[in-house]
């Protein structure tokens, strides 16, 4: 049911209408987490079968290697197949880490900072810059931060970043040395990836001669409707664009599995590959290869994968449906809110009234409902017009969900509305 202000009331009462509907709301003792894009437990408990897949016999590989010792730094060879398959590439183009995409990810930019990178004359030092598409991953930025790599802003369109500005920057500056990508259902937009755009990444000029992009694929089987979006190839494009040493690849099972014990994957050039293992040799002797073994008997292949992934969309489509009903039915109509259903990913991407954002997020946390923070989808925790906010419907149970978008949706109204008459 809307609740859409009548044309003859004045905004005054309208805010006190939804004032009082925030009160009801408040009185309820919420205390409903809807800061990160965690699985449900519903989610978590379709892959306890993976606790028990293995066997004795299944801790060594098909030449006998004993997989419950030291060795195989970058994956087992079942693994690596297996990753290769789900990524696009060949096996020997993948490696197979330990249960984080972002330690590889983090790993992988430090290594850059302190030593370079494959066919590169020197370490990227200080004085790198990095393109942010934005609203964007919150941790991609922290690693930057982190690092004291400079951070500039690139909109985000519905088919990726805005090229002419990404090429343009590129071309003129060669302390400008890469981009986070996340092609296929962004965090948090959920923005697809189109061919022209993955094209146009792999055939720019850039003025450092080591470029490279941040290619996170973290939801690339998160599908939540029928459609099945297919991204370009990153890789093969840079390849045949002459380019083959400039992306990275990164994914992770650790949304298809068990977050803490799935497994981070890496894929590249061979020259990548060989750069980025010879890194690692110093860091560790070898992944959780029995761990690697797991995933590889639990899912058989690429097809046991996607056949996995139908049972989340199964669980969680429901709750991206909530949460479009209650933006739509609260606050459609409204020119408070903006937002689109996405595809697929873990996440909505909702924008506000400008300067609405952080009361929104202060004001629902009051109410028992936390929201991530206001300004954490931009470098620095800026969000130059304080609109934006991401919110994460998979944890919470559905009808926890549903009291949350209540709250949510009359935060909005409450804080819009006092905009709005403060400057009426």
């Amino acid at each position: 049911m809307s609740h859409e202000i009548d044309s003859d009331a004045s905004l005054k009462e309208a805010e006190d209408k939804a004032e009082h509907r925030l009160a009801a709301l408040r009185g309820r003792n919420f205390q409903i987490d809807m800061t990160r894009g965690k699985p449900g437990r519903e989610q978590l408990d379709l892959s306890n079968g993976i606790l028990t897949v293995l066997t004795p016999e299944d801790c060594f590989g098909a030449d006998g290697d004993d997989y419950r010792n030291y060795g195989f730094g970058t994956g087992i060879p079942e693994a690596k197949a297996l990753l290769g398959s789900y990524m696009g590439v060949r096996p020997e183009q993948v490696i197979a880490g330990g249960n984080s995409s972002l330690s590889l990810m983090h790993d992988t930019l430090v290594g850059a900072v302190l030593w370079g990178v494959a066919g590169g004359a020197a370490p990227w030092g200080e004085g790198t810059k990095f393109l942010c598409p934005i609203p964007g991953y919150d941790r991609h930025f922290a690693i930057c931060e982190r690092l004291n790599i400079e951070m500039i802003n690139v909109e985000m369109r519905d088919d990726g970043p805005d090229m002419d500005a990404v090429e343009a920057m590129v071309a003129e500056d060669p302390a400008i040395k890469g981009i986070w990508c996340v092609p296929k259902y962004s965090n948090p937009t959920g923005a697809i990836y189109s061919d022209a755009v993955v094209d146009r990444l792999a055939t720019m000029e850039s003025a450092a001669a080591d470029f490279r992009v941040f290619w996170d694929d973290a939801y690339t089987m998160h599908h939540l409707t029928d459609a099945r979006p297919k991204v370009k190839n990153i890789l093969e494009a840079c390849t045949a664009a002459g380019h083959p040493d400039r992306p990275y690849m990164f994914a992770s099972t650790s949304k298809i599995v068990h977050p803490g014990a799935g497994i981070a994957t890496l894929a590249g050039s061979e020259a990548n590959i060989a750069d980025l293992a010879h890194k690692m040799s110093f860091q560790t002797i070898g992944p959780d290869k029995l761990n690697q073994m797991r995933h590889v008997r639990f899912f058989g292949n690429v097809d046991g994968m996607a056949s996995h992934m139908e049972k989340h969309a199964a669980i969680i489509g429901p709750k991206f449906a909530a949460v479009d009903a209650a933006l739509s039915q609260n606050l459609g109509g409204k020119d408070m809110a903006t937002w689109k259903r996405p595809l697929g990913g873990y996440f909505f991407s909702v924008d506000l009234l400008d300067g609405c954002a952080a009361k929104v997020v202060r004001l629902a946390g009051e109410a028992g409902v936390t929201l991530t923070p206001a300004g954490a989808t931009f470098p620095y925790g800026r969000d130059p017009r304080d609109r934006n906010l991401r919110l994460a419907p998979t944890l919470p149970p559905i009808e926890e969900l549903r009291q949350a978008m209540a709250v949510f949706c009359a935060c909005v109204e409450v804080v819009s509305l006092r905009k709005l008459n403060s400057s009426a």
